[in-house]
């Protein structure tokens, strides 16, 4: 049965979209079906992040508004076969997501493949609600500093009130993605630890993205991390963190610790 993901956070430039690609790319290189879906209209990043920009004919609006079907819109990728892209207009605003538009486009790729992973666009208006509204997962992204740990407890509200399944009495799955993470600046006070994060949200840790140029040399290549280069640091924490909401138990680390944190973190669960 196909799992809705949305990739979520309050706060902008904390990596939604770079994670979306990466999460979908190690998801499909296990041999699923895969579509990511770029709910950012307006602006459209995921397209470039995947190195697809000047294959784009049709969009996620261009499908909403029945100018093209879905098959027409969506995109293979080129480097793993069963991984593809719906992408997002440039040219129209966020009015033109419509309710019953999204959920019939949730549906048709629903029918058709294993994961659909949405990404949200920053905040809490109308295309960041939409995104999240089908999903059965939420990957809320967040960077360890205050201000996006406490963006993050907004969205983290919102999925439990403005979704599908919150409307049906039903909790979403929610799984926190650390991003940016250094060690040495977190030693030094310069930002949260982990411990601090998870306390401060309380739901599950999903992985931990250690701070790299790796990861900026993909984008600008226009692959995702987990394909562009698979042994990087930041590649196998996303590949993990994949593994993750695959079902697998995946010992968890922080970046520069030896120390295993399986018993602590793994599976710890959302008060």
């Amino acid at each position: 049965m196909a799992k809705t993901i949305v990739v979520t956070s309050g706060k902008g430039g904390v990596g939604k979209t770079t994670s979306t690609a990466a999460l979908g790319a190690a998801l499909a290189q296990r041999g699923d079906k895969v579509a990511v879906v770029d709910f950012d209209v307006g602006l459209r990043n995921l397209d470039l992040v995947m190195g697809a920009e000047r294959r784009v004919v049709f969009d996620l609006i261009n499908v909403l508004q029945g100018d093209a079907k879905l098959t027409q819109a969506l995109i293979r990728d080129k480097r793993v076969e069963t991984l593809f892209l719906l992408p997002a207009s440039q040219t129209r605003d966020k009015d033109n997501l419509t309710a019953e538009g999204v959920e019939r486009v949730m549906e048709e790729l629903r029918a058709d493949f294993d994961w659909i992973i949405c990404d949200s666009p920053a905040g809490i208006e109308r295309g960041a609600t939409l995104a999240m509204r089908h999903a059965d997962i939420a990957v809320v992204v967040t960077n360890p500093e205050v201000s996006s740990v406490r963006d993050s407890d907004r969205i983290i509200g919102l999925l439990d009130a403005k979704t599908a399944k919150a409307e049906r009495g039903e909790r979403i799955e929610k799984h926190l993605l650390l991003t940016r993470y250094d060690p040495i600046r977190a030693e030094r006070g310069d930002m949260l630890k982990v411990d601090d994060v998870i306390e401060i949200l309380s739901i599950p840790l999903l992985g931990i993205i250690p701070e790299s140029m790796d990861v900026l040399r993909a984008s600008n290549l226009g692959a995702p991390v987990t394909v562009c280069d698979t042994h990087t640091a930041p590649a196998i924490a996303y590949t993990n963190a994949a593994r993750r909401l695959a079902g697998e138990e995946v010992p968890m680390t922080i970046p520069g610790e030896k120390r295993g944190l399986f018993g602590k973190f793994f599976g710890r669960r959302a008060a």
